[in-house]
């Protein structure tokens, strides 16, 4: 015998609708937003870096992240090119204005990875 309680209906109902709504989207492909990421990593991978190693830019932290080391790092942009700081200071956030010393390249050349100097 089938249960014919109207919560047992209704959550059926949901998870039909959630399976089918991620079967479109899965059939859909990626999103905008996803493709005009893929575009823009492309598009950095056929300039030259705007930074320099062993330069100092200034930029805004566009966000704080997790580094492949462990350690917290901020995110920035210089003239569209992402920078990730390392070294940074307690209490440093999203907005604040930095000064760091670019180290490195990542592989493709399509960021960098800098030092902390000083809080602008």
């Amino acid at each position: 015998m089938i249960p014919s309680s109207p919560i047992v209906i209704g959550t059926a109902i949901v998870v039909v609708l959630l399976v089918l709504f991620a079967v479109v989207r899965r059939a859909r492909g990626p999103s905008a937003d996803a493709r005009e990421s893929k575009q823009a990593h492309e598009a950095a991978q056929e300039r030259d870096p705007p930074v320099e190693i062993g330069e100092t830019y200034e930029f805004g932290v566009t966000e704080m992240t997790d580094h492949h080391s462990g350690e917290e790092v901020a995110v920035g942009k210089v003239e569209g090119f992402v920078v990730f700081t390392e070294d940074i200071p307690r209490g440093l956030k999203k907005g604040d204005v930095i000064r760091a010393k670019v180290l490195s390249f990542n592989e493709g050349r399509t960021s960098a990875d800098a030092t902390f100097v000083t809080k602008a």
